[in-house]
Formats: structure tokens, sequence, C-alpha cells
């Protein structure tokens, strides 16, 4: 099942959309670029068992 979710890039601060693959698993991370800038964040993903509700961190790569 997959699902999208927001998330605010750690280098230039825009918006930015990414699929979120809830089959691979509660907590996950990987690289994914912004869609502005072009850099890499490196994104923590949480999402609750009981809502599927999402919460993403971002920090930068490097």
């Amino acid at each position: 099942m997959q699902n999208t979710s927001e998330f605010y890039c750690a280098y230039c601060g825009e918006e930015n959309t990414t699929f979120i693959d809830i089959s691979a698993g509660m907590m996950q991370t990987y690289v994914e670029d912004c869609q502005v800038c072009c850099r890499p964040n490196i994104l923590s993903i949480r999402i609750d068992e009981d809502t599927l509700d999402i919460e993403i961190d971002t920090e930068y790569e490097g």
C-alpha cells in the first residue's frame, strides 16, 4: 500500500511530496532529492500502526 506525504527540504526549506510504501515497514530511512534544489535529504519516516499517520524528519546528507 502506498501513500503520499509531504516533507520540507533540509537545505532550502521547500515543501516536497514523496511516496511512502507502508508495506516496507513502520520505520524507514532513505535518501530522496529535493524536487526544488535537487540536494539529497535523508528522510526518517515513522508510521503509526493504528492510525497510519506518517511523520517525516529530514537531515542533510553528507
